[in-house]
């Protein structure tokens, strides 16, 4: 594969990931004010109903606009392109506007299901962002398809800054009135729908600058030309790929159907019940941050591997396919541990204390196995392979649920967690079975899990130690001022130590390094040194 192409998309999966990682900081940085205003039982409420926001976010986001983005790339004559905008604006206002009566329709049995009937404001509340999501996936699918990652990657920061600003007014609101939980979780809620709002607004001035195909005199061919056969495809790859890209969220869906009933079937008060669920629904941000860079990175490798496929060229599609593995558990193996070692330290900081330091600790080790999944699932739906993926998801859903219905009502939300992370080992298990790479060759080319392994370890001795340092000789105080400072500067030390143990031990092969942003002058003082 030449270097400058290869490049070209890094530098893509570089944007998408730093837009991710501002917008998943974003996502966790306003859970420290939002909880603190309105206490476990008030994060509870929100985050019961969350998992349907994710849903449609990520459809809006990662899902409908990766499989866009394939069709477009597949697809040569830009009449084609014109015709491809039209039909999936057609195809995905449809599916939109009968989601959106669902969920607003029978938000009260989806209450009942959930077993808290006063969640019912708050559903009707977070259905109205899935009418803006036909737009959003076709011009975010569009411009990644033509390898123009920056509208996607203004409006998702857009998209999240909106919504925290109109969460935090509702809890600044709640604190000021004190006014009930539920009326302050649907107006938080609401931020879903002016986040997307804004950030159509930006992908159409993007579109307008552009000269975007939807926007030109329609010159194509029939927009029934296709549509049955794009229909399908939407229904059966567009639905898959939102499904494995929704895999947290659907994990977190089970939880709020089945975690909060459960702790209250097994003889736990409902107040404290949702106190729990609150705690436990920190875990969530924290895998979020863990897993930004690598699912940046598979979504940007999508166009690539698929025009590697198409074309037949088994080499680009094998160097693809293994950077982006390499490259995925690398980074989300560092989270992981870095994530375990100040656990602790950022759980006060966050959230005030240190409450369900076990529930979280298991629920973080799902970094790396949730990445792998996305990465497994990237380069197997570039090659086409959906029923896999679909077989995988069922297998990690059905592991989750079975899970939860055993373990909750003994191990309470530990249990939950438990269920959480063997759902997701099972199903990178059975997807890198599935792999037309060898797995093993993969690990052992110039030692590589070796030299990963070693690295981790080296990250955790390091954030330990630096742990040890700062609380020993430098504070005396258990404050959360002191765990912001010590998490802080310990990630700081960590990564330092990491990044350059890695240009150390050439843990990526040369090519690798070329390919990345500043790689090679990464390389040149890893030689240097």
């Amino acid at each position: 594969m030449k270097n400058k192409q290869l490049k070209s998309m890094m530098n893509g999966a570089v944007l998408l990931s730093v837009a991710s990682l501002v917008a998943k900081i974003l996502s966790a940085v306003y859970r420290v004010p939002f909880q603190n205003m309105v206490g476990n039982t008030g994060f509870y409420v929100y985050q019961q109903v969350y998992p349907i926001y994710g849903i449609g976010m990520t459809f809006a986001l990662s899902g409908f606009p990766v499989f866009f983005s394939k069709a477009i790339a597949e697809a040569v004559d830009p009449l084609d392109h014109q015709r491809l905008m039209k039909q999936s604006l057609l195809i995905l206002s449809t599916f939109s506007a009968l989601v959106f009566m669902g969920i607003y329709l029978f938000a009260s049995p989806i209450a009942a299901l959930m077993g808290d009937s006063q969640l019912i404001p708050i559903i009707q509340s977070v259905s109205w962002m899935f009418l803006f999501m036909p737009l959003l996936a076709t011009l975010r699918g569009y411009f990644q398809g033509t390898y123009r990652m920056e509208p996607t990657a203004i409006s998702q920061v857009t998209e999240q800054l909106v919504r925290v600003v109109v969460i935090l007014i509702a809890a600044y609101w709640f604190t000021q009135t004190g006014t009930d939980l539920y009326a302050m979780g649907a107006s938080a809620m609401s931020g879903a729908s002016w986040g997307a709002a804004l950030a159509l607004v930006v992908l159409l001035m993007a579109a307008k600058k552009n000269d975007h195909p939807l926007l030109l005199a329609s010159k194509s061919q029939s927009v029934r030309k296709g549509l049955f056969q794009l229909t399908k495809r939407y229904a059966t790859e567009g639905l898959t790929i939102c499904l494995l890209t929704s895999i947290l969220v659907l994990f977190q869906l089970i939880d709020s159907f089945s975690l909060y009933k459960g702790l209250v079937e097994s003889g736990i008060d409902a107040d404290t019940a949702k106190s729990l669920k609150g705690i436990y629904d920190r875990g969530q941000p924290l895998v979020q941050l863990g897993m930004v860079v690598g699912t940046g990175f598979s979504a940007s490798f999508i166009p690539m591997l698929t025009q590697a496929f198409v074309s037949r060229q088994a080499d680009r599609f094998q160097y693809a396919a293994k950077s982006l593995i390499r490259i995925t558990l690398t980074l989300s193996l560092a989270a992981t541990v870095g994530l375990l070692a100040i656990l602790p330290e950022v759980n006060q900081m966050l959230f005030g204390d240190r409450s369900g330091q076990v529930v979280l600790a298991i629920y973080v080790m799902a970094i790396a196995a949730a990445s792998l999944v996305m990465a497994f699932h990237s380069i197997l739906q570039s090659e086409n392979q959906y029923r896999l993926t679909l077989y995988a998801l069922a297998i990690g859903l059905v592991v989750k649920l079975a899970l939860n219905s055993w373990l909750v009502s003994s191990l309470g939300t530990l249990g939950a967690s438990i269920a959480t992370l063997t759902g997701l080992v099972i199903m990178a298990i059975f997807l890198a079975s599935k792999l037309s790479l060898s797995m093993t060759q993969l690990w052992r080319t110039d030692h590589f899990l070796l030299k990963l392994v070693g690295g981790a370890g080296m990250l955790y001795i390091t954030a330990v130690m630096t742990k040890w340092v700062l609380t020993s000789l430098l504070f005396q105080s258990d404050s959360r001022s002191q765990a912001s400072i010590v998490a802080l500067l310990t990630v700081v030390i960590g990564v330092i130590v990491f990044v350059v143990y890695i240009l150390r031990v050439q843990l990526f092969t040369i090519r690798e390094w070329l390919s990345l942003p500043f790689g090679k002058k990464l390389l040149k003082k890893g030689v240097k040194g």
